[in-house]
């Protein structure tokens, strides 16, 4: 282990402006109102509305509208979505809704024309308000990141849209947000950036903020211009380790941490520093306002708004192994959840312990029907299924790469930190066997063994592991003090990987694609533009980091403590 410089916050510096509170919020919407009659306070789902609801009524207003009121009831609103729901514990369908199928035309009517005959100050509050937009009016939107949400998923303390579900299982809250919610709201988000004049930032309930639509384009048009990390989340597993404590300097205290989530914009957060106040919004907000910049034209030509590459870490120092896994095909995931792809992955080992091992693919012979029939007995509790008698288990040494192409049976044993390399769609991961143990809340995970067994590919065994799935590492090129190998990833794979040795300045290329990129060895190096067309941006061990496409060039050299010592990073970025 060693000493952490690990940022747990890193944010972009912005001059502009910044409410701190619930009094300078008010204050400053309530002039807003002095000059339009109307004001729009837009949600994201998984904000806590009762008690903004509360701090929203204190400004002078004749009339308050709570969309709520507006929307179909509950039993409508849970029938129009029940073909996304399914009857899954964890997984759905994506939706095709849109934010108007959910409100009653009749009552938004009604709330049009009461609106229309006031002559004083109307608040319409809650998702869909700017739906009564007028020309006298101003959109304040309380934005929240998908982690946040999750925590109070977890807590049980927030409605989904239109309905109040905040009883249900955090499976089920979650699953309504993932396939129906969240992509109905990032498509409405989308069409009001341009219209929004105030951004608020509630994810920390007592201490609100909110900045101005300037401040708010000035980080988000500043961060798209150079290197950017997103804001890293930490979670218990299960199986979790002890070596995230000290690198990434976390709780001594708490249990273990299993995940690292450090580069899931779809999740995570952007934090602007505004004038020395810290501004936390959805850095999926960038992705979908910056797409072509960020991913690069032939990128967003092939995903859309979708940000293709997930890193996170895996550890299992001082704790077990993975649930034994697959992830689907292709077609399989496009026929059952309307997913354009599948999660194709790999482990990196950033670090690894004596015992460190990888259980990845079959072994050579086995029986297939026998192997199932095992799995089943072992999830209904007839008896603990016998991973090594099928499954590879490889030695795993610091700096290894095995790679994990949909249909791989896999999981990483203990004794390790994966830094795991892969495509985004983050939750369809079929369980097989989860060691006979039980959850964080006391309850059996959810096995899918019936889904897992439609995937596997049980060609996938020792001999294919070995030659194509296990350390494919060739060098590319090499200069003064610097070389470059190819690690992967498989040929069925749509992720390409580049890992670079340095003692000296190395020059890369975004090549029309986002890179993103980690630190796997050294202390510090800075990243620079050749043209000085950004900031010199400072990188630490185990970081993980974006490089938007637009970009192009720019210099990783050793730094700091590191300045002439070997250093290390490995780059992903989307093969064409």
């Amino acid at each position: 282990m060693r000493n952490s410089n690990y940022d747990k916050f890193p944010s972009t510096p912005v001059n502009g402006n910044i409410d701190v509170g619930w009094e300078a919020i008010r204050k400053s919407l309530d002039e807003q109102l002095q000059k339009n009659t109307l004001l729009a306070v837009e949600l994201y789902t998984g904000t806590y509305e009762n008690e903004l609801i509360k701090e929203f009524e204190k400004i002078p207003h004749s009339i308050f509208i709570d969309t709520r009121t507006l929307m179909k009831s509950e039993e409508e609103i849970r029938e129009m979505t029940s073909r996304f729901m399914t009857d899954d514990i964890l997984f759905g369908y994506i939706t095709n809704l849109n934010l108007m199928d959910y409100f009653d035309s009749e009552k938004l009517e009604s709330a049009q024309q009461a609106i229309k005959q006031c002559s004083d100050n109307v608040i319409v509050f809650g998702t869909g308000a700017a739906l009564l937009a007028n020309e006298n009016t101003t959109i304040a939107y309380v934005d929240m990141a998908r982690w946040e949400i999750q925590q109070r998923f977890r807590r049980h303390e927030v409605k989904a849209l239109g309905i109040d579900n905040h009883d249900d299982p955090v499976s089920i809250q979650h699953k309504r947000g993932y396939f129906n919610d969240w992509r109905i709201l990032d498509r409405y988000k989308s069409s009001l950036f341009s219209k929004v004049n105030y951004w608020l930032d509630t994810h920390i309930p007592a201490t609100p903020k909110m900045i101005d639509r300037d401040t708010f384009f000035c980080g988000i048009n500043k961060t798209i211009q150079t290197p950017f990390r997103v804001v890293p989340f930490f979670d218990p597993a299960p199986w979790g380790g002890q070596w995230m404590k000290e690198v990434c300097d976390l709780d001594r205290n708490a249990d273990n941490f299993g995940w690292c989530f450090d580069c899931v914009p779809e999740e995570n957060s952007l934090l602007l520093d505004v004038n020395g106040t810290t501004f936390e919004m959805p850095s999926f907000n960038l992705v979908l306002l910056k797409t072509t910049e960020l991913l690069g034209e032939p990128v967003e030509a092939r995903f859309g708004k979708d940000f293709p590459i997930r890193f996170d870490f895996l550890d299992t120092f001082g704790g077990g192994n993975l649930s034994l896994q697959v992830h689907p095909t292709t077609q399989y995931i496009r026929e059952n959840f309307d997913m354009q792809y599948t999660q194709d992955e790999s482990y990196y080992l950033l670090d690894a312990g004596d015992k460190a091992t990888v259980y990845i693919g079959l072994k050579t012979g086995i029986d297939k029907d026998e192997m199932i029939e095992d799995l089943r007995s072992a999830q209904r509790g007839e008896q603990l299924f016998d991973a090594e008698k099928y499954v590879n288990k490889m030695p795993a040494r610091k700096h290894d790469h095995f790679l994990i192409p949909g249909g791989t049976i896999h999981c990483s044993g203990e004794d390790a930190l994966v830094l795991e390399i892969s495509s985004t769609p983050n939750i369809f991961t079929f369980k097989l066997w989860d060691w006979n143990r039980l959850g964080l809340d006391g309850k059996p995970r959810p096995i899918n063994v019936e889904r897992g067994k439609d995937v596997i590919n049980w060609k996938r065994n020792t001999e294919y592991v070995q030659t194509k799935l296990m350390n494919r590492i060739t060098e590319i090129a090499q200069g003064d003090g610097w070389r470059e190998e190819k690690t992967g990833l498989h040929i069925n794979e749509f992720i390409e990987t580049r890992r670079h040795w340095f003692t000296n300045p190395v020059t890369h290329h975004t090549n029309n694609s986002v890179n993103v990129l980690n630190l796997v060895e050294g202390e510090e190096v800075i990243i620079e533009s050749p043209t000085g067309s950004f900031d010199p941006f400072i990188v630490h061990y185990a970081e993980t980091f974006i490089v938007p496409a637009s970009v192009g060039e720019y210099t990783i050299t050793p730094h700091g403590k590191a300045a002439g010592t070997e250093c290390g990073t490995i780059k992903a970025y989307i093969r064409f």
